[in-house]
């Protein structure tokens, strides 16, 4: 009898904790004692099994037919025994006796336990994969569990586990064991027969979601986000589009005094996020997704997909931004690789001087430094202050005034 209390509460502590119906709970526990009875009599032995869930108990019959002379001990009984427990039974007719659950012993009933265990176990990994399956894509709020170097463990709210990888994380993200977490589901895969669910913050999806939450707009359909791209944690570029002209798709996606986007900033670490009206007119989009910068002319190679830019000196920092981040977002946004080029200076000025033209004078790291935030002429240099260049090369004092010296005595 101890078995089978073992066996009736291991059944209720399943149906309770888990999140099983009755169907496919019936059907594990039917597969589960027939692999077992199938050990103790042989694979072509016959058997009912009847499962009463609501109850939690069980009854397990084996069925023989009744025979002259036995052929198959499994699935046939002799007359003259069967005789000896009911004279009612003839040749030919079924035989059924019930099975007590103490007949497995003590390791059958371990075993049948374990192995209910582990079927459990599958279904509810499947389960788990199939549920997160149909939610890639979709914002999703946990806790953080445990914090690591590498990953940060997300707990969902049914107890879940979630992974959010050091890669999927913007990099001035920083969790502590309690924080709050909110992410979007990336992909779900199996690896050891154990469901892994990668969540996400860095993907552009996670962003166009947060729209989504903030702008009712674009959660009834009255505004498309046409594109998104984004260097997490830096800037990022959204390309809008409202179908009715009375609504304004960029001034609603911000919001009065952008108190919609405010929110959505504040959960991208300050990602710094232009929203731009999409058109189908490549140069004007073009323009849009440089500005501030002001752009005086536009030239597109369709075929090799480049678009050259010319701007004044003074604008050229604006278009390509920190770390070119400008420049090479409104690229991607417009599907061409994009190319900054200064206007060409009044013949009554003095000639310019590429800086490539100092190397023997200034080190070529500090050379790129300047490049990378427009500066590639000894002109474009002097027309910045030291502290503006100091800020956004991020370069010490010392070095700059000394790039300063070398460059104005070129023109003295």
């Amino acid at each position: 009898m101890e078995g089978t209390t073992d066996l009736i509460s291991t059944f209720a502590e399943f149906k309770n904790l888990k999140n099983i119906d009755k169907a496919t709970m019936t059907g594990v526990l039917e597969s589960v004692f027939l692999d077992q009875l199938k050990k103790m009599y042989g694979d072509t032995a016959s058997f009912d099994i009847i499962i009463n869930i609501d109850k939690g108990d069980f009854e397990l019959w084996r069925k023989r037919t009744v025979a002259e002379t036995v052929v198959d001990p499994s699935k046939e009984i002799s007359l003259e025994d069967v005789h000896k427990i009911d004279d009612s039974f003839e040749v030919g007719e079924e035989y059924s006796e019930r099975v007590p659950i103490e007949s497995f012993g003590r390791r059958g009933i371990l075993s049948i336990r374990q192995n209910l265990s582990g079927r459990i176990m599958d279904i509810e990994k499947a389960k788990l994969f199939d549920k997160y399956k149909e939610l890639i894509g979709t914002v999703v709020v946990g806790e953080a569990y445990q914090v690591w170097k590498r990953e940060v463990l997300v707990m969902d709210e049914a107890g879940n586990e979630l992974s959010l990888p050091k890669s999927e994380q913007i990099p001035s993200d920083y969790f502590r064991k309690g924080d709050t977490v909110k992410a979007i589901v990336s992909s779900v895969e199996m690896r050891n027969n154990n469901t892994i669910i990668i969540l996400s913050r860095t993907s552009p999806e996670f962003l166009e979601k947060l729209f989504e939450e903030e702008v009712p707009e674009i959660f009834d359909g009255l505004i498309t986000i046409k594109k998104v791209v984004r260097i997490p944690g830096e800037r990022a570029k959204v390309a809008v589009e409202s179908y009715d002209e009375r609504i304004d798709p960029v001034g609603a996606c911000v919001g009065v005094k952008g108190s919609r986007i405010h929110g959505i900033v504040r959960e991208l670490r300050n990602e710094n996020i232009d929203v731009i009206q999409w058109t189908n007119n490549t140069e004007l989009l073009i323009r849009r997704a440089l500005s501030p910068a002001k752009i005086s002319t536009v030239q597109i190679d369709d075929a090799t997909k480049h678009v050259m830019v010319f701007l004044k000196p003074s604008e050229v920092s604006l278009a390509i931004g920190k770390g070119g981040a400008n420049i090479r977002l409104a690229g991607q946004l417009a599907g061409y690789e994009v190319d900054v080029y200064r206007e060409a200076e009044d013949e009554n000025q003095e000639e310019d001087v590429l800086l490539s033209e100092f190397t023997d004078e200034i080190d070529s790291w500090i050379i790129e430094a300047l490049e990378k935030i427009g500066c590639d002429t000894a002109k474009s240099v002097l027309a910045l202050s030291t502290e503006d260049i100091m800020q956004r090369a991020d370069l010490e004092r010392e070095t700059v005034e000394e790039v300063q010296k070398i460059l104005r005595a070129e023109f003295e």
